[in-house]
């Protein structure tokens, strides 16, 4: 198995500047968040994970679909369950892409061979979450979850806004894994209200995007023209451990 190269945090980061953008509009981008040889190894590696479970919901219950599970879904059952989700969307919040899920708890994430599960361990360090402290200006960020998220031709997340209780989420993370991406593609993380799109971020490359919880925002379905699929690592800072 390939070693996993060390991480560590880029020595140029501007830190007053990203909490200076931060302070002013809840959210920045740090770009060039990750070593060159450690994303090019994180990229290839979800690239090529066979482990992904397909993630959707049926209002409030959420579904996973292993891809042996849904290879023996009849052209009738995959037409019935895409106009499912299609049709929940119309209305209400739904969402349909892959994952892979990172454990919480730290002696899994520890006794793991995942390399998800290393840069998980390394985001929840002190020096890293010391670092998002700064730039937040939350004090008691202390731990951050991870799951791999994939989304195909047809996946959407519609608008949200993170606040969930008791999950003590200070801040949401998205950190981009797809080397080459058009706008028009689909595949956007935009940020809304009930009236108008506030800004529309395309995926990027070993960038960084960080946003306080709560704030309404979505990804825009990935259309049929996309040449690759929208890979990237998510997840939330927050103010306790599990």
């Amino acid at each position: 198995m390939q070693r996993f190269p060390t991480l560590a945090l880029n020595p140029k980061l501007d830190v007053a500047m990203f909490r200076d953008i931060y302070a002013r509009t809840g959210r920045v981008t740090i770009r060039d968040w990750l070593s060159t040889d450690v994303a090019a190894m994180l990229a290839a590696m979800l690239r090529g994970r066979s482990d992904w479970r397909q993630i959707l919901n049926s209002g409030d219950k959420t579904m996973e679909l292993t891809r042996d599970a849904r290879g023996q879904l009849s052209s009738a059952q995959q037409a019935t369950l895409d106009e499912a989700v299609y049709g929940a969307a119309r209305y209400g919040f739904q969402y349909r892409y892959e994952s892979i899920r990172v454990p919480d708890a730290a002696a899994e994430r520890a006794a793991s061979v995942d390399a998800l599960c290393r840069f998980a361990e390394w985001m929840s360090s002190e020096t890293v979450c010391a670092l998002f402290r700064e730039i937040t200006q939350h004090d008691d960020i202390c731990f951050a979850d991870a799951q791999a998220t994939a989304y195909s031709p047809g996946d959407f997340l519609t608008g949200h806004d993170d606040a969930v209780e008791g999950k003590n989420r200070r801040t949401a993370y998205v950190m981009g894994l797809t080397a080459q991406w058009r706008p028009e593609w689909g595949g956007l993380l935009l940020f809304h209200d009930s009236e108008e799109i506030t800004e529309a971020r395309p995926p990027q490359y070993n960038a960084l995007n960080l946003f306080r919880v709560p704030q309404v925002h979505s990804v825009t379905e990935v259309t049929k023209a996309a040449a690759y699929r929208r890979y990237a690592i998510t997840g939330w800072l927050r103010s306790q451990r599990p």
